[in-house]
Parts: C-alpha cells; structure tokens; sequence
C-alpha cells in the first residue's frame, strides 16, 4: 500500500499565468493575481515636464490674440461715437486687407499662383455678399435697446475668446496637417454675430459695410495670419505680439485709465501667473500606470 503511495504522488498545483483571454485557470479565481502583477507598475510615466520660460512663449499667443480682440472693441467704440467714419474704415480695412496678404506672400514657401488667386476670389464675393446684405444688419436690432446689445456683445466676445483656438487657424493655412475643431467654429460664429449687433447701431449702410468688413477680416483671417508668422519665424512671432501688446496698451490707455490697469493685469495674469501655476501644479500630479490599464494603440487607425 506504501508502495503505491510513493509510485503515485498527487499531482502538483499548476502555475498560474497571466493571459488575457484563456479563461479561468484550474486552481485559481477569475480576479487571482500573483506577487509579480504590481512589478509592472509605472509612476508618473506621462507627466511631462515643463519649463517655465517655454511655457511663458506658447502663452504669448493667448495674450497676443486678447489684445486683437481689444483692438476691435476699441474700433467698435470709436466708430459708434463717430471718432471714425465710414471713409476711415474703408481705408482701415484696404490696409489690413493688403498688409494681410503681403504676410502670406512672404512667409508661406507653399503658397501658390493658384491659391492666392483663390483666396482673392474669396474675398471678392465676400466683400460683395457683405455689401449687399448690409441694409439687412442695419436694421436687425432696431427694437432691441443699447444696453441689452452690448450686453450681449461682451458676452458673445467672452464665449469667443473661451471657445477660440490658440494653436491654429479657423481658415486652414497651406500646408497644415490639421482641420479646424467644432469648439473653433463656434467661437467664429459667436464674433460674427457680435459684429453684426454692433453693425445693427450704425447710421448709415456704408458704416455698417465697413464696421462688418473689418470685423470679419479680423477675426477670419487674424489667426491665419499670426499662425503664419509663428510657423516661419517665432522671434519675428514674439517681436510682432509685444509690439501689437505695447500698442494695444497705448490705445487703452488714452481711451480710460481703469481699463489699462485691468488689460495690463490680465495680460501680466495670462502671460505670467498662469504659467507659474502650471509649473507648480506639475508637482502635485501623481499618476499610477500598471497591467490592469487597457491596450493603446500603437499606430493611427486612420492610415
């Protein structure tokens, strides 16, 4: 009987392995781990680390489109109290209009014969489209009160600046690998239908042509054409947005006091403060990575 004992031990317990998809292993439980499983842990293996002067230069460009909208609403104030009129305006929008492709002339190599005669169709019918609808703007909010518009404007330009985005251009520059975003389209319609509100107070339709023209030149083709700059040169990138900051300060300036302080803290908050905030966040991210996180693809599933 001992004999047989000996010749016939019990089978040992099977060793358990970890798979994915082999179902439940004899001898253990379906959520079994071994004293291995935690050795595949990883702390904070994304945390990226950033420097602080870096990301002062990438919030340049928030600061720098906060002063582009500022300069609309102080072209907005001057033309509602006839400081600029229809003739200023027109030639206001010829200039930006001119300097605007003389921008993209020099400094996008994959601009083509072609597609510059593309965008000046564009602008043609765009300008046409704009004259011929612009008794329709003039008189869109003539029941609605003053204050309710600005109300509204100041409202519309704040989901505009909120919803805007900062890397890129809602016309989509030659060459970018990217389309615009939906939070990108939202934030355009919402500064067109500012413009159009501040339009619907003016007298004249040449005034409400020439308000729209300049409105929309801005907020369309600004982006393209700061995005242009930063993609061919970012020290011209840097020189170009403290130069637009120091005079969009100027002009605040000699309009009111008390908004000078607050543009000049909130591009100090946007430019400085934020970044330090960020920084010092950094240090309070704790972030675990382990076998129980799901499969990443390693690839684009689009190509």
């Amino acid at each position: 009987m001992d004999n047989n004992i000996a010749e016939n031990p019990s089978p040992t317990r099977a060793k358990w392995r970890k798979v994915a998809y082999g179902g439940m292993q004899p001898g253990f439980d379906d959520n079994h781990t071994d004293d291995s499983f935690l050795e595949g842990m990883v702390m904070n293996a994304n945390v990226v680390k950033r420097d602080m002067l870096k990301v002062m230069q990438d919030s340049i460009s928030i600061s720098q489109y906060l002063c582009i909208v500022v300069l609309v609403g102080l072209v907005w104030t001057y033309t509602l109290r006839s400081t600029l009129d229809e003739t200023s305006l027109l030639y206001l929008d010829v200039s930006l209009l001119g300097s605007g492709f003389l921008v993209l002339l020099l400094t996008k190599e994959m601009l083509s014969l072609d597609l510059l005669l593309h965008y000046l169709l564009n602008v043609f019918f765009f300008t046409t489209g704009l004259y011929v609808l612009a008794p329709v703007y003039q008189t869109l909010t003539r029941s609605i009160s003053s204050d309710s518009i600005w109300a509204v404007t100041v409202s519309l330009l704040i989901l505009h600046l909120f919803l805007h985005d900062y890397s890129g251009s809602t016309v989509r520059a030659p060459g970018a690998l990217k389309n615009p975003t939906l939070t990108s389209f939202i934030s355009l319609n919402a500064s067109v239908v500012a413009s159009v509100f501040i339009a619907s107070r003016l007298p004249s339709r040449l005034h409400v042509f020439a308000i729209m023209l300049f409105s929309l030149q801005v907020f369309l083709f600004a982006p393209l054409v700061t995005y242009c700059i930063k993609k061919y040169s970012f020290h011209l990138h840097l020189c170009f947005s403290f130069s637009l900051m120091a005079m969009t300060l100027a002009f605040v300036y000699t309009l009111h006091r008390l908004l000078f302080v607050l543009l000049l803290g909130l591009l100090v908050f946007v430019t400085v403060v934020c970044p330090y905030w960020l920084i010092r966040m950094q240090e309070y991210k704790f972030e675990i990575n382990g076998p129980w996180d799901e499969a990443k693809l390693c690839f684009d599933i689009t190509d």
